[in-house]
Order: structure tokens, then sequence, then C-alpha cells
């Protein structure tokens, strides 16, 4: 079917977004249209005002409108203990289950040489550089299940050893190959419950 230039420019658009297909964002494009100009005038704001105020905390690399985030500025963390996460999407997921109460670390990705991503793609060297610098006790690795989950987290193990302080595990209560953010909070509650030292 011949959309209409502009509506096709939407389409397209929504297109771009991950996990929308054609059918997801040709509604999305419609419906849009069919919203008030103040509605799309404010939706468009909080697009615009979200690129340009969001940016990496200076110490754990969460999205934050400050830095340090509310995380790591926060007096009522735990901050002997680091929870590495692959994602700010991993970080929001655990943090939903309101039983993490110490710091995190996001890695900006996983380790996938098939990808061309190396340690030094990732924020290793400035995790080595927290737990060097602070009084660290424990770093535990939640990353996701898969083939470049393990790889990093086999890399940070190797690598945090010489510090003597415990690596943990979140327990694999996940599904193997499936992403942190789509696991319901008690899946999560008893994964990081069960976790164990590498």
């Amino acid at each position: 079917m011949e959309y209409t230039k502009p509506l096709a420019k939407l389409i397209e658009c929504f297109q771009k977004l991950p996990s929308i297909g054609p059918k997801t964002a040709q509604r999305l494009a419609l419906y849009l249209v069919k919203m008030s100009e103040h509605e799309v005038e404010n939706f468009a704001n909080a697009m615009l005002e979200a690129k340009r105020t969001i940016s990496y905390c200076e110490v754990c690399f969460n999205m934050t409108s400050q830095s340090p985030c509310e995380i790591c500025s926060n007096p009522l963390r735990d901050k002997s203990t680091i929870c590495v996460v692959s994602e700010t999407k991993d970080l929001i997921a655990i943090e939903k289950t309101n039983e993490y109460k110490g710091l995190y670390h996001v890695l900006q990705g996983l380790i996938s040489p098939m990808d061309g991503i190396g340690p030094d793609d990732i924020r290793v060297r400035e995790l080595l550089n927290r737990v060097h610098d602070n009084d660290i006790k424990e770093v535990i690795l939640a990353l996701n299940p898969s083939v470049e989950g393990e790889a990093t987290s086999l890399y940070l193990c190797k690598l945090l050893k010489p510090f003597n302080i415990k690596v943990s595990r979140i327990a694999f209560g996940l599904p193997l190959g499936s992403e942190l953010e789509y696991a319901d909070e008690m899946t999560l509650v008893k994964a990081l419950e069960g976790r164990q030292t590498l």
C-alpha cells in the first residue's frame, strides 16, 4: 500500500526502533497522527529533553541527568558491594525488585569477538579502578546467561581475583538465552539470593 509521504516517513522512523516491525510501526504512526497537536508536541519535547539532558554517570555509567547519578550519590546504599550489569535496562530490572541495596557498574555492553567488541570497548578498566580505589568487599556479576555474558563473566572473574574480594554471580534462575529486562521481579529476587561465589 502507498502511504502519503509524511505518514510513510513516520512509519519508517518508528521501524528504526528496536523490536518494532512494519505493522507495529504503522499502528504507532496512525495513533500519533490521531493525537492532538498539543499531545504530539509534548511527546516530541519529552524525546528532545531526554536526548539533550541524559548522559552517563561518571562513576557507574548508568544513564542519568545528574552525575554522580541518584544511586551513586545515595548515602543509604551499601558502598562495599557493586553489581555489574551490561546495560541500564538490566539495572532497572534489578532495582524493580527492591532487594538489592548496593551500587552498580554498567559495562555498556558485553565482550563479543564475533561483533568486534573486546574488553577495551566496554567499561572494564573503570570497574577495576573502582574496586582498587574503594573499599569494595563483593562484586556481583549480573550478566545475561548468553555466550557473551559467560565470556565477560569469566574474563572479569579472572581480573578481579587478585583483589581478594568476593566475586559472585546471580543464580541461574533465569532461562538460558533470556534477557534480564524481561524477567519478572520474583525470578530476579531468587537469582540474586542464590548467587554463588566464582
